[in-house]
């Protein structure tokens, strides 16, 4: 280094041995003359030889350090950045001895205006920073545009620049001066100045020392910090693209950030200068430390005063570090952040840690084909979302737990001095209090699949991250260390939110280093306290980020468990929020605790009676459940429902209901395998051995149960399940009602959640389940009642919303509708919804002819009508849905003319078959009719029976319907009825004055009476003497008895048919024409060309909605579409869990049926072969499920069926008309329910390769199986729809990806379309982690959701029983019978 500028005080003129005023008459008389001339191009300059210049050089040198009150200074600096330029483009105004050696002259000059930066009196006038300023940019453009510098004039350069920056920045500035802006302008030449010398002549190691030293004594100002990080930043965005390739998301910098580093820096020197760059600061944390950073009093003095800049550089320091750890997992990062004054602080929005519930902002794969689902997020800098404005809830008071036994135990030896006295009540301690401390976030959405590793990142970063997370544990107690604690807060909360980031990005194969995992849980220890020595800007970070860190598998992690559990109670369970509400949007905040809440609640009971010493919480019971995974359940619930009746958000109470229901399913489910097991064990064992908990295999007593108990698998409460179902039932009932009403989105989630409750099988009370109906019947009425002007498209979606709830309800508890009161409540409802009042309000009664049809719009009217149909197959044991049989099968061939055909007020049509009758039934009519209705076809075979059923002989059933699959049993159960014409206890009651109304036979007998009753007395007298006589005599006598006539053999069934039913009346025949009113019954010419094509098309519409989704199997690391279809060909390729959950989908159904049976889920092994699921693929088989209202295809798509349409063109392809016919119903989403003209019906097979495919459809639902949960950035969507399918759009698909975890727990990824109100969908939210046992019926119900939302969403998509009803009326009108009246009656006493 230079003598002179390692002295500190630059180069000594000659002139300064002289007076002052000798040295300054010289330096004026010589400086004029040289300035006069540098305006000029066409002056020479004065000075020709060396020792001139020289000389005059020493002047110049002396002018710098004279007061800036003439303009000798000023001068001075013009002639010496004039003459800098001779290494860039001579002039004549430069001497020619300076542009024959430049390189040595400049390094001269540049000692020289080292004394213009020298602490002076009059520095702080805008005259010296102009000159300052004038200087700098001379050295800048030296350095951008000379090419012939050596080494020795870049040396001298950097050490010029080190040493005025040195003199600028050592000491401490006011904020807001000159020294402030001159600080910027010094720090960021001296920077773009080392990166040009980087990219042209690399410093030497010992310049690098040199600079890390003043840089670490310089690292308390702002501007060295900010502009580090810019530089930093943008060494990173280069870095980043020479080592991942462009694939990789790049690092969004500014422009002006990014134009920092020279495009012709060798690729190789890039790495380089990024490590000597990031290591120029040594260590941020040692901004905490005066013992380092205040090595002068001044500076001591600075960090001690309360208005200290140290917290904000430190903080801005670590927000430094976060950014590049976000450019290494690939988040993109816009960094606009702008500083709030005093404290250069802004707010938290923590919205973009948390799973994507809004648009994503990253470049990866998947999220440029596919947006995900839900509410929109908000870019950098706009403000927090507003929560909805409901009704006030009542407050329960928050909860107050004790700390985790870890935080306990760490006080007396980890927590600093400061932290473990009485909180003082001075403003300087606890400096997140007060309003100035805001912390900021930019947008981070998902990492990419091709980040590096945890430990890689922990191995740059995780020295300073650790170090600044654990700032105030100082087991010595030193004050230099806790002086500042409370301070530092901003900075120590963004280190442990960026560890969290951290961690939580692992990857599925990925193992981290022990050293780090318990260093790292450490962190999480001590930031996670809730006692009065807690710090909420700390807390907040921490459950920001970790919203999935129980998802990641790392190893130990159950330790936190009552750590988190403390922070979310403590987050949860307080409405105000108080000590968070100035630093952190309380809505991301609450979201980030339910997350967190969402991935524990299937903890518990997967681990059950697994025990922890971490989960005792430093109590100790004699329960044999204390200390294990089951005892945490009772308080996940408490939190869960106190979470629910606090919380006002949107989405967060969304998010909410859905873990409402997967809770309950997988406590049902647990309770029902426990329950199994007992009564196996019982039957094993014999009724004398005690019986044993869930879970245990004890064969000796109490005691041995107990220790089975404590480590065997889940212990629960046999009834567990249906308490807490009936607790979330009132609890959603009630608000539904209430709170909810006016949240449109919130009520169509609980009507979901609602819906899925009715599906668990529990054992409660009937009056809890008719609390469910009627709270959705009273919803629908306040709905409906709103005022004209507030009823819209959503508030009549969420009407069919709730119809379609209660049509659940009805079907899967058909025996409520036994109940009078409960039938007619929803008859009620029905007609709501059908006419737009009801009948009876009041005190008033009107007659339903009398009202007006005035319904709060035509959808609405079709979800009552739909609800009506449901009453009517589930009142009153209505015969179950299966076995539908039609023409072919009655008869055996395809003839229509053994058939009668009538429809009934034109939404009913009958066709009779009058059957020959058989020997046994010669005197009985038998009729069997088809009714084709709005809700289906069934068939009847009717008999007519004179005589009473005890008095006749059996007769044997004629026609047997196909029995549906065992998964329909909940469709149209069966109930008992015992048919009574009087009451029981009739004859045991008192008698009444009514009683005697009808008076005794003997009472009311007249004289002409009795005398004929006496002539009918002694006709009987006679006729038994004479019957007796011959028996008397004892001889035989011939006696004549009358004998029937014989029974008629022909009968019009048909005739007889209607006639009973009442439609064979003049005023059921009235011709339509007349008055436009059509007839209550109307005869069907099926001679008429195209009548069989139409009733076939007819029995294809299916009476329920139908439904399919797709299923995949994604391997680690694959990318193609040819290799996720190539793995379900074999079971080898899959796993087989994936198995298991394909059998709790559904069961195997063969290709082109449309009635579910041949096969259970017991035939599923039988079925599946040797295959991975392929043979689900449509070409065979597929899995449904289906009940009373709808229908699933989960269809497994393969390379072979894959193959085999892309190898064919549409018109060689020929599917099974069967298989078309029968899967056609899918298409009918987006069509019209008129009858479609005759054509290749291969047209539109074209979804996803497969011959089964649902044809017209625009949206797609996927199930991803997916083995590394950071490939689903990777699944080619956009690849699957191009090659297969290119008129669906990637933004009409929705996917929901399954990861298995190591604990046999699984996490959901939803990723959906996001232009609807209504995005997020229940049960399955993004971040879902559900268990083995509940995962197919979730996935059922996500998917039942996600086509519902869909429909409601939909203009183009009426109901099943609509379309089916407009089908009918078009037959009417084609194929309606021309005959008179008189031809009609004819024609019934014809053969047909």
């Amino acid at each position: 280094m230079d003598q002179s500028l390692s002295s500190g005080r630059g180069h000594v003129s000659v002139l300064s041995g002289f007076p002052p005023s000798v040295g300054r008459d010289v330096a004026v008389a010589v400086v004029k003359p040289l300035g006069a001339g540098l305006g000029n191009p066409d002056t020479r300059s004065l000075l020709r030889t060396d020792r001139q210049v020289k000389w005059t050089m020493e002047v110049l040198c002396y002018g710098l350090t004279l007061p800036l009150d003439g303009d000798t200074v000023k001068l001075c600096v013009d002639v010496y950045t004039d003459w800098l330029m001779a290494l860039v483009s001579p002039r004549d105004s430069i001497p020619p001895p300076i542009s024959r050696e430049p390189n040595l002259y400049v390094q001269t000059i540049l000692r020289h205006l080292y004394s213009l930066f020298l602490p002076r009196s009059d520095q702080a006038s805008p005259g010296y920073l102009s000159l300052c300023q004038q200087v700098l940019c001379a050295v800048q453009s030296l350095a951008r545009e000379s090419a012939v510098m050596n080494r020795d004039t870049w040396e001298t350069l950097l050490h010029f620049l080190l040493h005025i920056n040195h003199a600028i920045l050592a000491s401490p500035t006011a904020a807001g001066g000159v020294f402030e802006q001159l600080s910027h302008l010094s720090m960021a030449v001296l920077f773009e100045v080392w990166l040009l010398s980087c990219s042209r002549c690399f410093p030497s190691r010992c310049l690098w020392q040199t600079g890390r030293q003043m840089l670490s004594s310089w690292r308390h100002q702002p501007a060295v910090v900010e502009q580090w990080s810019r530089v930093i930043a943008a060494l990173t965005s280069r870095l980043l693209l020479l080592t991942f390739g462009p694939s990789f998301p790049p690092f969004k910098i500014p422009d002006e950030d990014a134009a920092l580093i020279p495009a012709d820096m060798d690729e190789e020197r890039v790495p380089h200068t990024w490590f000597r760059f990031l290591h120029l600061l040594s260590n941020p944390v040692d901004l905490s430390h005066l013992g380092i950073v205040g090595s002068t009093p001044s500076s001591q003095q600075e960090a001690l005063s309360g208005d200290s800049q140290l917290p904000n550089v430190f903080f801005r320091a670590m927000r430094g570090v976060s950014a590049l750890v976000d450019a290494f997992l690939g988040v993109t990062v816009v960094n606009k952040e702008q500083l709030l004054p005093h404290t250069g602080l802004t707010r938290i929005h923590f919205r973009d840690r948390l799973p994507s519930f809004g648009v994503a902002v990253t470049r990866s794969p998947l999220r440029d084909r596919l947006p995900s689902y839900g509410f929109s997020r908000p870019r950098s800098g706009s403000a927090p979302p507003t929560p909805a404005n409901i009704l006030s809830m009542p407050s329960s008071p928050p909860s107050t737990t004790s700390p985790p036994p870890h935080n306990r135990q760490l006080k007396p030896a980890n927590v600093s001095k400061a932290a473990s006295r009485p909180p003082p009540t001075s403003s300087c301690l606890h400096h997140w209090k007060s309003s100035s401390l805001r912390l900021c976030s930019s947008p981070r959405p998902s990492p990419s699949p091709l980040r590096c590793n945890v430990d890689s990142l922990l191995h740059l970063f995780g020295c300073w991250l650790f170090d600044a997370a654990l700032i105030g544990r100082d087991p010595a107690g030193h004050c230099d260390v806790t002086v500042m604690t409370e301070r530092l807060v901003a900075g120590r909360a963004e280190a442990c939110g960026t560890l969290c980031r951290i961690f939580t990005c692992k990857k599925t194969a990925e193992d981290i280093l022990s050293v780090y995992l318990s260093r790292f849980y450490l962190v999480l220890l001590q930031g996670l306290q809730v006692s009065n020595m807690a710090c909420p800007p700390v807390l907040a970070s921490i459950l920001l980020n970790s919203t999935c860190l129980f998802c990641c598998d790392l190893r130990g992690v159950n330790l936190l468990l009552p750590s988190f559990i403390s922070a979310v109670e403590n987050v949860l369970l307080d409405r105000e929020l108080l000590r968070f509400k100035s630093f952190v949007s309380l809505v991301d905040l609450r979201r980030a605790s339910i997350l967190v809440l969402l991935s524990l609640l299937p903890l518990p009971l997967h681990f059950g009676s697994v025990h922890s010493e971490g989960l005792l919480d430093g109590r100790f019971s004699d329960d044999v459940t204390a200390g294990s995974f089951l005892s945490l359940e009772p308080r996940l619930i408490s939190v869960l429902i106190g979470a629910l009746q606090m919380e006002t958000d949107t989405c967060n109470t969304q998010i909410i209901l859905a873990a409402m229901l997967t809770l309950v399913q997988d406590l049902a489910l647990l309770e029902a395998a426990g329950l199994t097991q007992q009564q196996t064990e019982s039957q094993h064992h014999g009724a004398s051995t005690p019986r044993q908990t869930s879970g245990t295999s004890g064969t000796s007593g109490t005691n041995r149960a107990g220790a089975n108990r404590r480590t065997r698998g889940p212990s629960v409460q046999l009834d567990a399940a249906g308490i807490l179902w009936v607790q979330f039932v009132r609890l959603l009932t009630q608000r539904l009602t209430a709170q909810w009403r006016n949240d449109s989105a919130v009520c169509l989630s609980a009507l979901e959640v609602l819906g899925g409750l009715a599906k668990v099988e529990v054992n409660v009370e009937d009056a809890e389940r008719r609390r469910a109906v009627t709270s959705v019947c009273s919803y629908i009425v306040f709905q409906c009642s709103r005022p004209p002007p507030l009823h819209s498209r959503d508030l009549h979606s969420i009407i069919v919303a709730a119809f379609h709830c209660l049509n659940t309800w009805l079907t899967q508890h058909p025996a409520m509708l036994d109940q009078q009161e409960c039938l007619l409540e929803v008859l009620e409802i029905v007609e709501l919804g059908i006419s737009g009042s009801k009948s009876r309000q009041e005190q008033e009664v009107r007659s339903k002819e009398e009202k007006e049809l005035n319904p709060a719009s035509l959808r609405v009217k079709e979800a009552a009508e739909a609800t009506l149909s449901c009453v009517m197959q589930v009142s009153g044991a209505f015969p179950s849905l299966g076995g539908v049989l039609d023409e072919d099968t009655l008869i055996g061939c395809s003839s229509l003319k053994k058939f009668r055909y009538f429809v009934v007020d034109s939404s009913v049509i009958l066709a009779m078959l009058e059957q020959p009758p058989g020997p046994e039934q010669a005197s009985c009519p038998a009729l069997t009719v088809l009714i084709r209705g709005l809700s289906g076809c069934h068939t009847w075979t009717l008999q007519l029976h004179l005589q009473p059923r005890e008095g006749r002989a059996r007769t044997q059933q004629t026609l047997i319907p196909e029995r549906r699959g065992g998964a329909q049993e909940h469709a149209g159960k069966r109930c008992g009825v015992k048919h009574q014409e009087f009451p029981e206890n009739t004859a045991s009651g008192p008698s009444v004055k009514a009683d005697l109304s009808i008076p005794a036979l003997h009472e009311t007998v007249s004289e002409e009476v009795q005398q004929q009753l006496e002539r009918l007395r002694a006709a009987l007298t006679r006729q038994r003497q004479v019957e007796a006589g011959p028996q008397v005599k004892r001889r035989s006598a011939v006696m004549t008895s009358c004998r029937p006539p014989p029974p008629v053999t022909y009968f019009q069934t048909a005739r007889l048919f209607l006639s009973h039913l009442g439609l064979l009346t003049r005023e059921t025949l009235k011709d339509p024409g007349t008055g436009g009113v059509p007839a209550q019954l109307v005869s069907l010419d099926s001679s008429l060309p195209g009548f069989l094509e139409d009733l076939r098309r007819l029995d294809q519409l299916p009476s329920r909605n139908c439904d399919s989704a797709f299923v995949f199997y994604m391997r680690a690391g694959q990318r193609t579409v040819a290799e996720i279809l190539s793995n379900v060909e074999s079971s080898c390729s899959v796993s087989s869990h994936f198995l298991d959950f394909l059998s709790s989908l559904g069961w195997p159904v063969e290709a082109g049926r449309r009635q579910v049976g041949g096969f259970n889920s017991s035939d599923f092994p039988v079925v599946l072969g040797e295959s991975g699921g392929g043979v689900f693929n449509g070409e065979r088989f597929v899995l449904m499920y289906a009940d009373a209202l709808t229908e699933i295809t989960f269809i497994v798509p393969s390379s072979s069926s894959h193959a085999v349409n892309l190898s064919k063109s549409p018109e060689e392809m020929e599917p099974p008309t069967e298989l078309l016919s029968n899967l056609q119903s899918h298409s009918e989403l987006s069509q019209d329910s008129a009858p479609h003209p005759t054509g290749s019906p291969v047209e539109d097979l074209n979804s996803f390769g497969l011959p089964w495919s649902v044809s017209g459809s625009e949206w797609k639902l996927l199930i991803v199986w997916v083995e590394h949960l950071e490939d689903i950035e990777s699944f080619p969507v956009s690849d699957l729809l191009t090659r297969t399918e290119p008129q669906t759009s990637a933004a009409n698909v929705q996917v929901i990806f399954i990861h298995p975890l190591k604990t046999g727990l699984y996490r959901i990824s939803f990723h959906g379309n996001t232009t609807s109100k209504f995005g997020l969908v229940v049960p399955l939210v993004n971040g879902s982690v559900v268990s083995k046992r509940s995962l197919g019926f979730l996935v059922r119900e996500m998917v039942i959701n996600c086509c519902q939302r869909r429909r409601l969403e939909s203009d183009s998509t009426p109901p099943p029983h609509v379309r089916r009803k407009h089908m009918i009326s078009d037959i009417i009108l084609r194929y309606r019978s021309r005959r008179s009246e008189p031809a009609f009656y004819s024609g019934l006493f014809q053969d047909p």
